[in-house]
């Protein structure tokens, strides 16, 4: 069942999508090289903390941390650990913030040190592909457009979009219907209506787009070990067109 959000409903996951903003803001600051990813995750709980707010995907089926941090050919739901980020990784770091029962997700990729050409141009276009979704988040239209339009973009320049991860309402819990395919075919699926919230998060691979999983039941990595990358933004349908409520510069 899609929920459809009421203006005050909408006005604090905005307040919610500040907070994570500006966390992904005070993260750029510190990814160098030599820096862990569990060192990330103890300072985005403090950092919530501060602002009254918590992460909503710790304790979640179990998972331990504030943020989930994919480094290189992993795909997504990395596991922060102590490992040093090195000169010439990418690393995304996602995260769910809860402000007073009001949700906002937002993943986004970073580039530790100097990167090759290669990562720089997948990182730009997967940016890319996520903006030009959202573009097509407007009221009347339907989420194959937002899919088709992602993926054309991104298979285009000879990257591929994942498939077994996608999008989702959000809004009182984590993940509500419908799903948000980064994949599709114009003029099919849900058709976008004023009040939905979606995220719009594309995740694409230098190679294949299948992936595999981790031992940990929660790792995915790409399947033939090349890199990938992710970002994603919260979004409002609304009838002056998409708003993103995880916009970093409005923080």
């Amino acid at each position: 069942m899609i929920i459809l959000k009421s203006e005050r409903e909408l006005k604090m996951m905005h307040e919610a999508g500040k907070i994570l903003a500006s966390c992904h803001n005070e993260i750029r600051k510190m990814i160098n090289p030599g820096i862990s990813t569990l060192a990330i995750d103890h300072f985005v709980e403090q950092y919530l903390a501060k602002w009254g707010a918590t992460p909503e995907q710790k304790g979640y089926k179990g998972y331990k941390y504030a943020t989930c941090a994919s480094v290189n050919d992993e795909i997504c739901h990395g596991f922060p650990n102590k490992k040093p980020l090195k000169d010439g990784d990418i690393v995304t770091i996602d995260m769910v913030v809860n402000l007073n029962g009001a949700l906002a997700d937002s993943a986004w990729s970073y580039a530790v040190g100097k990167i090759s050409s290669e990562a720089a141009h997948l990182m730009k276009i997967a940016k890319e592909s996520m903006y030009k979704g959202i573009e097509q988040a407007q009221v009347g239209n339907r989420l194959g457009d937002i899919g088709h339009k992602i993926q054309t973009y991104v298979e285009n320049e000879g990257f591929s979009v994942v498939r077994e991860f996608t999008g989702h309402g959000i809004g009182r819990s984590m993940h509500e219907d419908p799903a948000v395919l980064n994949y599709g075919t114009p003029g099919k699926g849900v058709k976008l209506r004023e009040g939905m919230v979606i995220t719009i998060e594309p995740m694409v691979n230098v190679g294949m787009w299948q992936c595999k999983i981790d031992e940990n039941g929660w790792t995915a990595r790409t399947i033939d070990g090349k890199l990938s990358t992710q970002y994603e933004h919260t979004v409002a349908i609304t009838r002056n067109g998409p708003l993103i409520l995880t916009d970093q510069e409005l923080s």
